[in-house]
Order: structure tokens, then sequence, then C-alpha cells
């Protein structure tokens, strides 16, 4: 049975958190309480004025815990998808921030709300969905999110936030910028066009045997079959081996940075910003370091995708930070680049 804090005071209960991160790192809690209803809203920020520091926990695909987390996690865990409103431009739907990031692009997929395929499959919940601005082949979240609701932990209010409030940059957001445990985001609303075009331009989808064929006849179905296609291939399974998804940022760097890095590295992978630069491919500069499939301890570079962090068994944090501290070692030696880490660390 999940043993929760009473929402009236603050009391150690050593809450197991290792089921509760995809990484599959031992973990434990100070303290924990399980947030499902609005109600509990006011309880939950008195809780966070006892506490020095708090954690807002979602579906623990982005983060490396520590083995005793000192902090109150709160792990949110609301349900619920809605139609706010149909026009002839598009449909406004609000998902409550405990679902299932995943079943909530296959729920609008199936409802006939399209634009979010490229994004099947990245675990984790809506509500962390707009605090990392998550992206894949492609298509960023920035781009769908009318309005994000949050509760201000320690004013005790909620407040709404438009899409331009939300400060969305690549990997990052406000949420992101804010102190950890300011913000617990309640709702998303998204505003899904009804004028549907596939964004098929990323290398993986544009050499996909089976939207090739379709030619221009390619539906909104078959590519959200074909994102998770490519997903499984590539990335592994966290409830078979441990995982936090990709673990470190593709870089951006300065045009002339590029051509430098070009003229040592004929085939480097790389693609234009909008506002300039180049993102380099992270998992490219990895795999040609010699990293993928290297194994430090419990923890390794995954045999098929040089971007993912693996736990092999009984991987710590502390496992975790060294070997990716090597890799960034060695990746600014060798390319002048730094990398970032992507998933947070929780102590």
């Amino acid at each position: 049975m999940t043993q929760t804090v009473p929402l009236n005071s603050v009391v150690p209960c050593a809450q197991d958190l290792t089921a509760l991160n995809t990484f599959g790192l031992q973990a434990k809690a100070h303290a924990y309480v399980r947030f499902t209803d609005r109600a509990q809203l006011p309880a939950i920020t008195q809780l966070t004025g006892q506490c020095r520091q708090v954690f807002v926990l979602g579906g623990g695909s982005n983060v490396v815990m520590a083995p005793h987390v000192k902090a109150l996690v709160v792990h949110v865990a609301t349900k619920g998808i809605r139609l706010l409103e149909a026009s002839t431009e598009g449909y406004l739907v609000q998902a409550q921030a405990g679902e299932n990031w995943h079943d909530f692009v296959r729920y609008c997929l199936d409802q006939g709300w399209f634009g979010l395929e490229n994004l099947a499959l990245i675990p984790g919940t809506v509500g962390a969905a707009p605090v990392q601005n998550i992206g894949a082949y492609g298509v960023e979240l920035d781009q769908f999110v009318h309005q994000v609701r949050a509760w201000d932990m320690a004013r005790g209010e909620e407040v709404c936030f438009t899409r331009e409030a939300c400060r969305f940059s690549y990997r990052d957001s406000f949420f992101k910028q804010s102190a950890p445990g300011k913000w617990l985001i309640l709702s998303v609303q998204f505003f899904l066009p009804r004028e549907w075009r596939p964004t098929l331009g990323y290398p993986d989808l544009a050499r996909h045997e089976g939207l090739q064929a379709m030619g221009s006849a390619v539906t909104a179905h078959a590519l959200f079959e074909a994102v998770c296609e490519i997903r499984r291939k590539k990335l592994p399974d966290p409830a078979v081996l441990g995982n936090a998804g990709s673990f470190f940022k593709n870089p951006v760097v300065s045009a002339a940075q590029f051509e430098e890095i070009k003229r040592r590295h004929p085939n480097v992978i790389a693609y234009a910003m909008p506002e300039g630069g180049m993102k380099l491919a992270a998992g490219w500069l990895i795999d040609r370091a010699g990293w993928k499939g290297k194994r430090i301890w419990d923890v390794g570079v995954h045999g098929r995708q040089a971007l993912v962090l693996v736990n092999h068994g009984q991987a710590s944090a502390l496992e975790v930070r060294y070997l990716a501290d090597e890799i960034r070692k060695d990746i600014r030696l060798r390319y002048g680049v730094d990398l970032e880490q992507e998933p947070v660390n929780v102590v």
C-alpha cells in the first residue's frame, strides 16, 4: 500500500520512489503526497511551507533520483481530457497534468484531433511536457500549447499562463527556469488545427518505407504508427531496461563553430535553427566518440542509441553522474562542444 504524508503535517515516511522513476534508480523520499484532486491544493500548499525543498514528480521519465531525496515529493496523478471548443479553425483540448502523454496523443488521434503524432511514445505526463517543451521528429510542443494553468505553491493561488508567458525555447520554459517546487502544473490546453499537414522532414521519417509508399496520401494514423515503430527500434523500453530517455540535449553552436567542426568531421549531423546557429546531433557526437554500448559499473550507454544512458541492474545516481561527466569531458575535448544534461537531478 502506498504510504502518503498526512495533509496536516510533514513526517518522514521513507516513500520508495524506485518504481516511480523510469531509470529504476533506488530512491526514497523524505516526504511524499499523491496529488489526485484539486481539493488537496490548499493542504499541499500548507505542506510546502513546512519543507525546505519541494519536487513535483510526473511520470518519472526525465529525472535522476538520489538515494535519499530530501524534498517533499508531490506526485501528480490527476486525470481528465475534454474538448473545450470546436471551431472551423480547429479544436481546443484540455488535459489534466497527470494524464500519460502518449495515451493523450493517441486519444486525440482517435478523436480526429491531429497534430501531435510526431510526439507519440514520448514518456511522461501532460503536465511535465511544457516544462521540458518536449519535441521530436521535427515538431515541438509549444507549436500547439494554448494555455497552461498552474498552482503557485507559495501564494496558494491558480495562475493562467498564455503560450507567450510560458517563454518556450529549445527544451526549456519559464517553469523549468523557476525554482524547483514553485509551480504545480494543473492542466494544459492545446489548440489542434482542423487543416492538418504531416511533418515529414526529419530524416528517419523521410526514409520510412511505409510513409514513402503513401506519398502525398500520408495519414495522421500512419504517421503516428511510423513514429512509434521508429522509437521502439531505437530506444529501450524503460520497463525492460531502465532509462530516462535522451540524456543530453542536442547542443546549438554558432555558424562559425559549426564550420570548424565540419572541417574536422565532414559527416557531422546538424540542423539549422530558425533563430540562427546549428543544432548538432548529440547522439552522433557520442557515437563517433566510441561511447555507444560502453558500461561503467551498472550504468552504460545504450547499444543502439548513444543518446540514452541505461541501468543494467542496481545503478545509482552517483554512477550515472560519473558516466555522464566522463562523456561530457570527452566530447568537449574532441569537438569543443559542451553537452547539457536533459534529465533533472532530484536530491
